[in-house]
């Protein structure tokens, strides 16, 4: 879908996942006019992701979960004055009188700007994948979890034949299950977190028990093992990956010699958990609480005009999301008109429990407290710039105590990807918690669109001279 450069709205929403999609929801049925912006052809966001219409899928339903809560969600939309501009992937936010810009790109090589100037935003930038490196993880074959899903649900295409389910975090059952669905043989799911930790939060973890016991018979049913406690330690392979060898963890995640197992496969799908995209919100000024958005009980951050929801605010699920982006939704709305918000109770309650059981979670699935144990000093740690962990180390020792100064003498981080990837293993190697690096763009941007955005002025029509020259 196309738009001409200086659309006008009163609600700009980012990202259309669980949480933008429910607070456009909320606020135009309160009569607010709202357009919603995403990089993806369609609105679903990664939880909800679709096959392209040309691919024919006659079940895509097979591949999620609570595909109603989505067809709900999609009818509603439809049904809707929501303004929807797919292929939109916003780079930045403009604060201005009045309101805010927000910078996007469009068209098939994304060398189009668009603009969209609104009175409110609301940031639904979602969450993407930590992976901790480890020899061998940068094989053909070796790919994120999270790709991997993606693959399934938006390609309906399956990265190898035997694959092997790895890291830590719930992310991990629907991966293996909806690999084992379509015909992949799993050959272990290796989750690194104790059974026990799960136990010790299990009343905030009692809404999440159905949930996980119908992954666990669908593993069953597939026979796929569950090797607990364990971590890949190494994957193997010249061109691609042939194998991985997967270890056991003692009870301060260390591994144990003489646990090692070979496992042979073609495909590693890896994943330690998520970190909240935070560039848009750090470019607005906006504070953060540890890694993610911080917010009060309406989702306004300190921005003023400006909510966040979501994976952004810290991850928790697409149902926390939803709760969120209904409470965001509903307070812009009232903002908007110059009223008091007042959501349903029974969502506010939703957002309390369902944001509990996130916390439990994150500390049930932390990832191995010693993983850098393993990782050697010929494994690159930063792919974009081919950084190694010898080379990081090599940094500390000469006085780096911080993940910048370790960036300015190695460039870990300067690449492609801005430190999205490496982020959290530098600081692992370096001791310290990971940190949002403070990006300008949330996007790479052409220089063309960037000149074009502040063109000089031509020559004087009266005189011919442009305004630098001094006349003659």
């Amino acid at each position: 879908m196309g738009t001409e450069r200086g659309t006008r709205t009163e609600l700009a929403v980012i990202g259309a996942g669980p949480a933008g999609l429910a607070a456009a929801l909320a606020a135009a049925g309160q009569g607010v006019r709202a357009t919603l912006l995403d990089a993806a052809p369609q609105p679903g966001g990664q939880f909800y992701r679709q096959p392209a219409a040309a691919l024919g899928a006659t079940r895509p339903e097979a591949l999620h979960h609570r595909w109603r809560s989505w067809e709900r969600l999609r009818d509603k939309l439809a049904a809707t004055g929501v303004q929807v501009l797919a292929d939109h992937p916003v780079w930045c936010v403009e604060r201005e009188p009045g309101g805010f810009t927000v910078h996007a790109l469009l068209g098939p090589e994304q060398e189009r700007p668009a603009e969209v100037r609104a009175r409110a935003v609301l940031l639904a930038t979602g969450g993407y994948e930590t992976v901790l490196p480890f020899p061998g993880w940068t094989l053909p074959g070796v790919v994120t979890a999270g790709g991997a899903q993606a693959m399934l649900k938006g390609g309906l295409v399956v990265p190898g034949r035997r694959a092997v389910v790895a890291g830590t975090g719930p992310l991990l059952l629907p991966v293996a299950t909806g690999l084992a669905a379509a015909g992949v043989e799993v050959a272990a799911l290796v989750e690194s977190a104790h059974p026990r930790r799960l136990l010790r939060h299990g009343p905030a973890l009692a809404g999440k028990l159905p949930e996980g016991a119908g992954y666990a018979v669908r593993l069953l049913r597939h026979r796929v093992p569950l090797l607990a406690r364990r971590t890949v330690i190494r994957a193997h392979g010249d061109d691609r990956l042939t194998g991985v060898t997967v270890a056991a963890l003692d009870g301060g995640g260390r591994v144990r010699p003489g646990t090692e197992r070979h496992l042979p496969c073609d495909t590693l799908a890896v994943g330690h958990g998520m970190l909240p995209h935070t560039d848009l919100a750090e470019s607005l000024g906006c504070r953060l609480d540890g890694t993610a958005v911080a917010v009060d009980d309406e989702q306004r951050t300190d921005v003023p005009g400006v909510w966040a929801a979501g994976e952004a605010t810290g991850v928790g699920g697409a149902a926390l999301a939803l709760a969120e982006g209904h409470i965001a939704g509903h307070s812009i709305a009232a903002r908007l008109r110059g009223t008091t918000p007042h959501p349903a109770p029974t969502v506010v309650t939703s957002r309390k429990r369902l944001r509990r059981a996130a916390a439990a979670l994150a500390a049930a699935f932390a990832p191995p407290p010693h993983w850098t144990g393993q990782v050697t000093d010929d494994t690159v740690v930063c792919r974009c710039e081919e950084v190694t962990a010898g080379t990081v180390r090599e940094a500390l020792a000469l006085g780096a105590g911080d993940v910048r100064t370790v960036k300015l003498l190695t460039r870990a981080g300067m690449g492609w990807c801005q430190g999205r990837m490496c982020g959290p293993a530098v600081a692992g190697l370096t001791g310290c918690p990971p940190t949002p690096s403070r990006r300008p763009f949330a996007h790479p941007v052409p220089l063309g669109v960037l000149a074009g955005q502040h063109p000089e002025p031509g020559p004087d029509p009266e005189t011919g001279h442009h305004p630098e020259e001094e006349p003659s």
